[in-house]
């Protein structure tokens, strides 16, 4: 009994995740802004570090954790370097329009 509870539970959290992927991407396409689309970028990173975790208790592998963990410093890292570049953007667009 608790096997196929457990199945069903991972079946439906990988079908909540590939949902979340799905619907992050679309924000990722459509903006409107560059916020946005690094807020959007974020949590795809974060929803495929769970579909890891999820792949790992399937399949009982380890393995699965180790990349959860790479990508997820991988992720934290390009989020912290791109709300950089917005942050210099937001403050060079409004000096360029000061100086106007």
């Amino acid at each position: 009994m608790m096997d196929g509870f457990l199945d069903l539970s991972l079946e439906i959290g990988f079908m909540c995740v590939v949902l979340s992927v799905v619907m992050a991407f679309v924000r990722l396409i459509k903006g409107p802004s560059l916020q946005d689309r690094v807020v959007a970028l974020d949590f795809m990173t974060v929803a495929i570090v769970a579909f890891c975790g999820l792949a790992a208790v399937r399949y009982g592998t380890a393995a699965f954790l180790d990349v959860a963990l790479v990508l997820a410093l991988v992720g934290f890292l390009a989020t912290v370097a791109l709300a950089r570049f917005a942050e210099r953007n937001t403050v060079r667009n409004r000096k360029e329009t000061s100086d106007e």
